[in-house]
């Protein structure tokens, strides 16, 4: 219940790496993949956020059909920062989307088999022990959007807190 080993690191890298890890996924689909990332630096849990990028990225790639399309995005304020996932997939319906963080849950029987129903609880419990949010925006037929904000950001006048010991 507790986050350890936070550390500072380079948050747009680690989304890059996230997606890059996937490669044979999205290029066995022909998916245009669009990062508008500017450099941000993030304290958390390195490893623990890499699995919720890993699997928002693997779901996006799992439903959105062959020639769609992912973005990812950074957007930092002085208190947060907020990353936002889209893809132009096969979206969900209102009622799956009030689910989609619950363990076990799947939407599709037909899709029962690539999963395990856990990738998103996970997910969320991560996010929630990082002191951030996540949410999901979507529409049938018209992909989904993952919101997920964590603490940070920093303002003009307010430069980003280290933790004791860190050089930067």
């Amino acid at each position: 219940e507790i986050l350890s080993d936070k550390e500072l690191f380079s948050l747009d890298e680690q989304l890059r790496e996230a997606v890059l890890s996937l490669e044979p996924l999205w290029n066995a689909k022909n998916l245009d993949i669009d990062m508008e990332l500017p450099e941000v630096t993030c304290y958390g849990n390195r490893e623990l956020l890499y699995q919720v990028w890993t699997n928002i990225f693997g779901n996006a790639i799992k439903f959105t059909d062959r020639d769609g399309r992912i973005s990812a995005s950074i957007e930092e304020n002085k208190d947060n920062i907020l990353v936002i996932i889209r893809d132009t997939g096969i979206g969900m319906t209102e009622e799956v989307r009030r689910h989609i963080f619950e363990k076990f849950y799947q939407a599709e029987e037909s899709r029962h088999g690539e999963g395990s129903g856990l990738g998103l609880a996970l997910a969320k419990k991560i996010i929630d022990l990082s002191g951030g949010t996540i949410r999901a925006e979507s529409c049938p037929g018209r992909g989904s959007s993952f919101f997920v904000e964590l603490p940070g950001g920093r303002g003009r006048d307010r430069p980003i807190k280290h933790p004791a010991g860190a050089v930067g």
